[in-house]
């Protein structure tokens, strides 16, 4: 299980994160943001924190 902090201010809608995501996790809504449309997917990969290059979204793995 994964934590995903969202910091939608600094989202530009690039769309890099949830082309990267492998379990479709995240979406871009209406206005062009970034949304977790389904966290309990997550893998805690980080794919999309490390790709994003502004800086708006964090990935903290929860241990068991």
């Amino acid at each position: 299980m994964a934590t995903i902090e969202l910091i939608s201010k600094r989202c530009k809608g690039c769309n890099i994160c949830v082309a990267f995501c492998p379990k479709k996790v995240l979406e871009l809504d209406t206005l062009g943001k970034v949304y977790v449309k389904d966290q309990g997917a997550c893998i805690a990969c980080g794919q999309c924190e490390l790709r994003c290059p502004d800086y708006a979204i964090y990935v903290t793995k929860e241990e068991k």
